[in-house]
């Protein structure tokens, strides 16, 4: 029987999902082999293409992109960004946190299992 875990209020943020887009699927394919290859992150999935619209250096824009979303935990986002904008082909991407309020304990073992300790 699965069971759903709810976090624990004094660590609300323990597990989040970050989120970048590229322009092309090997990109995305990179990015998420090397989150995942160095263990800060549990997994990533990559959607695509999407269609996005937004507002670029003054302009409005559409274009195709690669969305990949990681499962990782809080501690470890500053890694993250830090490698995901070394790595990015873009100068300025876009990499949001979402905090995971729950999900099912294995799930949320899952992913703290296999993320590597935080490096401060």
């Amino acid at each position: 029987m699965t069971t759903s875990a709810r976090p624990d209020p004094g660590n609300a943020t323990e597990f989040i999902e970050v989120s970048t887009a590229t322009e092309t699927r090997e990109a995305a394919v990179a990015l998420a082999r090397m989150a995942v290859e160095s263990r800060l992150a549990a997994g990533a999935q990559i959607t695509g293409p999407v269609i996005s619209a937004f507002w670029h250096l003054g302009e409005f824009g559409t274009g195709e992109e690669w969305r990949l979303v990681l499962r990782t935990r809080f501690d470890l986002f500053d890694d993250l960004r830090s490698d995901l904008m070394k790595n990015h082909p873009w100068q300025n991407p876009e990499i949001i946190a979402t905090p995971i309020l729950a999900g099912s304990t294995e799930c949320l073992e899952w992913i703290r299992a296999s993320t590597r300790d935080a490096v401060s």
